[in-house]
Parts: structure tokens; sequence; C-alpha cells
């Protein structure tokens, strides 16, 4: 048992706590720890300043320009053009083409002059000889068609005329009834009918009696109520005169004046009357012309 404080069992919950990595260090906040310690301890990179770009090699890392190719030849493409133009030139087996004459330009339209081959027969303006034109013949001849829809006209359709059917009248009422004499006919007796006597649907009523009822009784007369009491005039509504209430005018009291005391101004901020601090104030703005103006 430790002589002040729980001991491990009852703290954590453990025969013996374990030990600590780090045994005396002191505690230092995560939020006050810089982001990169290393950045802040011995000496760090000192660059020589800023340099201008000029025309001296002071402006540029190296100290002397440096060449891409070093040792390269001299070349010039205006000789190398000569060269290669010359060689081109030993391969031609002969001078070069020239035609005789110069071109020669037609003279108009229609006109041959300056062409290799010609005139063409297949161009030719002259007409071909064509056979005489036979037209074939005539086809078969019709009437001319009949007016007339075809409804209530005759001789209009293709085929024969319809063939006329009288309409009786009251034809409607005349088949209905050789339909029901053609009914009463096919039947052979006549209805069924039950041989028993036709009873109620519901049972006898439990509560009726064949004997006659006793005399009505006579109910006492009836008292008479006095009527209501009103009064000979409605109620009268209060104002400044005081003619609704009991008494006429109220009892006066001793009311004494008093001034009350003025509080001085506190200088406690909890005392302080809370003033809310003002809006957002305007601000100049630059129009959208302005604006596209300058862009």
């Amino acid at each position: 048992m430790p002589a002040e404080g729980k001991s491990d069992m009852e703290r954590i919950g453990l025969f013996s706590e374990m030990g600590y990595i780090t045994i005396g260090d002191k505690y230092v906040s995560h939020h006050m720890r810089p982001f990169n310690e290393a950045a802040s301890k011995n000496r760090q990179m000192l660059p020589g300043g800023t340099k201008t770009l000029s025309a001296l090699q002071a402006g540029y890392f190296e100290p002397q320009f440096v060449r891409i190719f070093a040792g390269e030849a001299y070349s010039n493409p205006v000789q190398l053009r000569r060269r290669y133009r010359l060689a081109e030139s030993k391969k031609n087996l002969g001078k070069a083409f020239r035609p005789s004459n110069g071109e020669k330009l037609p003279c108009g339209l229609g006109s041959y002059y300056g062409t290799i081959g010609g005139s063409y027969a297949y161009f030719s303006p002259q007409l071909k000889a064509k056979e005489r034109y036979i037209p074939p013949g005539k086809n078969f001849y019709t009437n001319p068609g009949k007016k007339g829809s075809g409804y209530g006209y005759a001789g209009l359709t293709i085929g024969k005329q319809y063939p006329h059917k009288p309409d009786g009248y009251e034809v409607d009422r005349i088949n209905a009834k050789k339909a029901q004499e053609e009914h009463k006919r096919l039947v052979k007796g006549g209805p069924f009918k039950l041989n028993l006597c036709p009873q109620e649907y519901f049972d006898m009523n439990p509560y009726f009696s064949d004997k006659p009822l006793p005399p009505e009784k006579k109910l006492p007369p009836k008292k008479s109520v006095a009527p209501p009491f009103k009064p000979s005039s409605p109620a009268k509504k209060s104002g400044g005169m005081k003619g609704g209430t009991f008494d006429p005018y109220p009892s006066h009291s001793a009311d004494p004046y008093v001034i009350k005391k003025s509080k001085a101004a506190t200088t406690n901020k909890e005392e302080q009357i809370f003033h809310p601090p003002s809006g957002p104030k305007s601000r100049p703005v630059t129009s959208i012309v302005t604006l596209n103006v300058t862009r």
C-alpha cells in the first residue's frame, strides 16, 4: 500500500504500473510546436540575393557562357544547297525540254486553234438522222362519270341496283308481339304455385294483448309561475358623470407628490446599457461600364 494516493490496482487495475519511455521530459503542447522544427535550428541556406537580368554574365547561373555543341564544325546552308543542285543536275541525260514554238491561244468559242488533236466527230453540232415518230394507239373510250353520290340515285353504281324492300309501319312492335305469342305457345303449363298458407316474415309481437287498456290517468294541473322581475329602465353605462355606479363620486385618498431621484451614470460594465453596433457602411462601387472599359 503506498504512503500517499491509491495503489496501482485501484487506480488502473494492474498489479504494477508499466514504465514510461520519456521520464523527466517537459511537456510541450502540440499547438505551440512549430511545423518544421529543423528549419529554425543551425545555419540555414543563405542565398547571395537576387540578380537582375542584364547583358553581363552575372545575371546567369554559370560564370561563363556554355555552348550546347562544343567543337562542332561550321556549316554554310547556302553552299550546301548549291552543292545539292549541282549533284542533281549531273544526273540529267540531256538538256532541258523546250517547245519549238510558243503556246497557241484559242481565237473564240468553238475554235480548235491551239489544241493538240483538233476537233472530234462526237462533239459535232450537226443533227443526226432520226426515224419518223409513230404515236401509239388510243385507249378505249368510256362514258363520263355520272353525277351524284350514289345514295338515293338509281343507275349510279357499278353493279345492279339495290333491291327494294318495303318498310311497314311499327315493324318492331309487330315483331315483338309475334315473339311473345311464340313464347306462350311453347309454354306447357301455368306458373308454379305452392299450396302452403303464407306466413309472416317476423315473429308475433310479444307485447301485443287482446285486453282493453285501462282509462288514461289525468295529470295534476300545473302551477302557474310568476313572471321574472324586469327593471323599469336598463342599466346605466359608466362614464364621466358616474351615473352607473353606486356612489356618485369616488372617495379621495391622499397621494403626496414625491420626486423620483435620478440614477447617476454607472461606470460598471455590467450595469451599462447594451447598444448594438451599427450595420455595414456603404462603400464606393465601380460601375459595370467602367469595368468593361478598363478590361
